[in-house]
């Protein structure tokens, strides 16, 4: 998998995959940072494949970023998990050494912290999350380190609000569950994530309360969401998919190459740009 005048490689994983803005992004860190004997790719991968593919990489690899469905399946290949990764059992970054050892980290977690503190979000006293699933996990993990109370998750089955609750035990969260119909009362926290799909939101925007808090919407694409115009119009703060995106990435080239700090701006105006090409 290596070539002549490519020392050191990375690329992103997952299934599908085709629409992931990771490329442009960490291609415009290495142009930034002056590496070009790096590449970057893209690989649909699904879990089935995943050992396959990792077996497979030799030396020039420096690390995998992944998404879905590659997040937990990563782990029984990993020969060390950081402390993050660990706390929700979730991995979308692999660091690979010369001599083939895989280190597996989560940067969504303090990507998400640091997209908060980008917009002056630094403390809380309650919090919700719209949805259950593996990015909410994170969710949980970041709000232990920014919201001081309660928790409010809002879920559509019980079995998603019993994981929801087993993890805010596990990160030492206070959760409470409420189910789906009652998520126009989510919008009256003063910080609010929303990890559900495209669409999936739609129905809350005619809630949007006059003076509304902030809303993390983890999309990036299509953008805005729904909900985010709609929260956007009664001036209240808004955080996106592709903040999140961009941060969470930043930290990813910053131990893949060993280089710091990664070029946070250069980053987002390459994600802005191919966004807006789309």
């Amino acid at each position: 998998m290596a070539s002549a005048d490519i020392r050191r490689r990375a690329a992103v994983l997952g299934s599908p995959i085709a629409h992931s803005l990771s490329p442009v992004l960490h291609r415009a860190a290495y142009a930034e940072l002056g590496l070009d004997d790096w590449s970057y790719g893209r690989f649909d991968v699904d879990e089935a494949g995943l050992p396959g593919f990792v077996e497979g990489l030799d030396s020039s690899w420096a690390g995998l970023s992944l998404t879905m469905p590659l997040k937990r399946a990563i782990l029984p290949l990993l020969d060390s998990l950081s402390e993050t990764a660990a706390s929700v059992e979730a991995v979308n970054t692999v660091v690979l050494t010369e001599d083939g050892r895989r280190t597996g980290d989560n940067t969504d977690i303090p990507g998400m912290i640091a997209a908060l503190h980008e917009c002056g979000v630094e403390k809380v006293e309650s919090a919700a999350v719209l949805g259950a699933g593996a990015t909410a996990s994170s969710a949980l993990a970041a709000l232990a380190h920014i919201c001081t109370g309660p928790v409010t998750a809002y879920v559509r089955s019980r079995e998603r609000g019993d994981e929801m609750r087993g993890w805010g035990e596990r990160l030492g969260v206070e959760v409470h569950i409420a189910d789906w119909a009652e998520a126009e009362q989510a919008l009256h926290a003063p910080l609010i994530i929303a990890t559900t799909p495209a669409g999936a939101t739609d129905g809350l925007m005619a809630a949007v309360p006059k003076s509304p808090g902030t809303l993390f919407d983890v999309l990036y694409e299509p953008w805005p969401t729904g909900l985010a115009s709609a929260w956007a119009s009664r001036h209240g703060a808004v955080v996106g998919g592709l903040d999140l995106l961009v941060h969470q990435a930043v930290l990813q080239v910053e131990q893949m190459t060993g280089r710091s700090p990664a070029p946070l701006a250069a980053m987002r105006q390459a994600g802005e740009e191919a966004l807006a090409a789309r």
